[in-house]
């Protein structure tokens, strides 16, 4: 079975993870896996080998880009005679959804060949040996983007109306409302809001403030002495018993967990 991964195992308390991965070219593949809850993007430092997908294997060489969604089932392998080495930077799929709609970009695949990039990654991987703010993610989001996205390209991105309506979501009072809140923000049919929320990015309406309720809790269970039933109530939870289904699905691990840990990682 494949391994499933989730951001919090790996960056408690800290807005990214970045590490340098070095793969032999002898040594067997990475194992096969997804992403639960967390894109990332792969900057190849040197040497070569293949992404592997269930879509087919690609190259990877020296200066590429790849940006891994959650939706991708992946693993790596390294190519005689040098093996890979690559960057690897990750972060919650629900910040980078927030970004790409405050910037009106698109979230689309991305896997280009961009050697000025890698700089880029080298920077994030010696401000995550630091503790790395969210100013730092952001930083390495932007500077990435202003090499893979040209300012000229065009394309549809994400309109205009969705963009603000699903940024005005992450308000606390929108997110108890939920769903409706959207529609009225949107001023947008139920049918033509859900159309165009899974073009854009890939999720109903219903999954999108879910993810946005989930995300806005676990802020709260980190950073707050809040109750639990008193967290569940702010996010939109119709009860504390439901919203402790579905956080514990999403994150595998029960709210109370989830604060024992993230306190963890803040407080040696």
């Amino acid at each position: 079975m494949d391994q499933v991964l989730r951001f919090e195992a790996h960056a408690f308390g800290r807005p990214y993870h970045a590490a340098r991965v070095r793969i032999p070219a002898r040594a067997r593949d990475t194992e096969m896996h997804t992403h639960a809850d967390f894109h990332e993007f792969m900057g190849v430092v040197s040497g070569g080998g293949e992404h592997l997908l269930t879509s087919g294997a690609s190259e990877l060489r020296a200066g590429d880009v790849v940006l891994v969604r959650p939706s991708d089932r992946h693993a790596v392998r390294g190519s005689a005679p040098d093996g890979l080495e690559f960057v690897n930077v990750a972060f919650p799929s629900s910040l980078w959804q927030g970004f790409l709609d405050l910037t009106r970009t698109s979230r689309g695949p991305i896997s280009v060949h961009q050697p000025a990039a890698i700089p880029v990654f080298e920077h994030a991987l010696a401000r995550f040996q630091d503790n790395p703010t969210t100013y730092d993610l952001m930083r390495f989001w932007i500077d990435l983007l202003d090499l893979l996205v040209p300012r000229d390209s065009g394309g549809p991105g994400v309109p205009d109306w969705l963009a603000k309506a699903c940024t005005a979501m992450r308000a606390e009072q929108n997110l108890r409302s939920g769903v409706p809140r959207l529609l009225q923000l949107a001023g947008v049919s139920a049918a033509h809001l859900s159309r165009t929320m899974r073009a854009a990015y890939g999720v109903t309406p219903t999954a999108f403030v879910t993810d946005l309720r989930l995300e806005h809790a676990a802020s709260l269970l980190a950073a707050t002495n809040t109750s639990i039933s008193g967290i569940a109530g702010r996010c939109g939870f119709s009860s504390q018993s439901y919203f402790s289904r579905c956080f514990t699905t999403a994150h595998a691990l029960t709210p109370s967990e989830f604060r024992h840990r993230s306190q963890r990682a803040f407080v040696p």
